[in-house]
């Protein structure tokens, strides 16, 4: 998807830069509000891309802001119509997690680390089928069949033969461990994560209890970032909700940790090795009558 396309980061981009305008103009958004006659919220949302906004709206706050440039005005009301067309994860509806799918659509680089089950770009149709199925007990057929269908139409991200995303995963030991599904699904889908770990454009490092403690032990986390913006996003997954953090010093703070779990996996070849090892148990265990 291109990243003019995408609404989602659209929204949030449009909103950083109509935040960075009000603040040049010296105005409060309180102020700013009271002249649009809106509620104070409604502005904050539009800074924080929560809310789309129409195209004659950011004429208005670009004529308070004193904003006098044509072409300034024009690309602005552009992203703002942009904003507000369905991304392809609409169609499938009210999704979980449908700001996440968004940024990682438009996000160029994502690091992430998984501590418990493979991550959800690199999952095989049957594992994924069945990580959802087991985890999420409430979920009725359907929605099981649609959260199936937007988890493998996400994964067409890392075969964009134009822009293919850079994807550098640090996997525990323990989501090679943890038997979803059974065997044959294990087997599977270990040999599809060493497959894709071949791909220049894809790195897996696998953390092993061996290392002890570490930095990860406080949860599963993805670090964002977009070729054409210096936003950086970090998203925390929760079970019913999501935490999005862009402060630097949240940002840095989670870089450090990134860094510092890639110091203590193994590399990526050694890492291959381990995957291939633990793959040999499994088809073992298939294998017995």
């Amino acid at each position: 998807m291109a990243a003019n396309s995408n609404p989602t980061v659209r929204k949030r981009r449009l909103g950083a830069e109509l935040r960075r305008l009000r603040q040049a103009s010296g105005l409060k958004s309180k102020e700013v509000a009271e002249r649009l006659m809106v509620s104070q919220p409604k502005i904050s949302h539009l800074e924080n891309g929560r809310r789309a906004i129409n195209p004659r709206d950011v004429r208005d706050l670009c004529a308070i802001y004193g904003v006098t440039n044509q072409q300034v005005i024009d690309s602005l009301m552009r992203m703002a119509k942009e904003s507000g067309q369905p991304g392809w994860w609409n169609v499938y509806g009210d999704i979980p997690q449908s700001v996440f799918v968004g940024l990682e659509a438009d996000a160029a680089t994502v690091h992430a680390y998984e501590p418990m089950v493979i991550p959800e770009l690199l999952q095989t149709p049957a594992y994924a089928h069945a990580v959802i199925g087991e985890t999420i007990p409430l979920l009725t057929a359907e929605q099981a069949a649609t959260r199936l269908k937007v988890r493998l139409r996400r994964q067409h991200r890392i075969y964009d033969p134009a822009c293919p995303l850079r994807l550098w995963v640090i996997v525990d030991e323990s989501a090679l461990r943890l038997v979803v599904g059974g065997p044959d699904i294990m087997r599977e889908q270990l040999e599809h994560l060493n497959a894709l770990g071949m791909e220049p454009h894809i790195t897996v490092q696998v953390l092993p209890y061996t290392v002890g403690a570490h930095p990860g032990l406080a949860g599963r986390f993805s670090i964002l970032r977009f070729a054409d913006s210096p936003e950086t996003v970090v998203h925390l997954e929760r079970f019913t909700s999501d935490l999005y953090l862009e402060k630097p010093s949240d940002v840095q703070h989670y870089s450090v940790m990134y860094d510092h779990l890639q110091a203590q996996a193994a590399d990526p070849d050694s890492s291959r090795d381990f995957i291939t090892e633990v793959t040999k148990t499994y088809a073992d265990a298939a294998s017995r009558p």
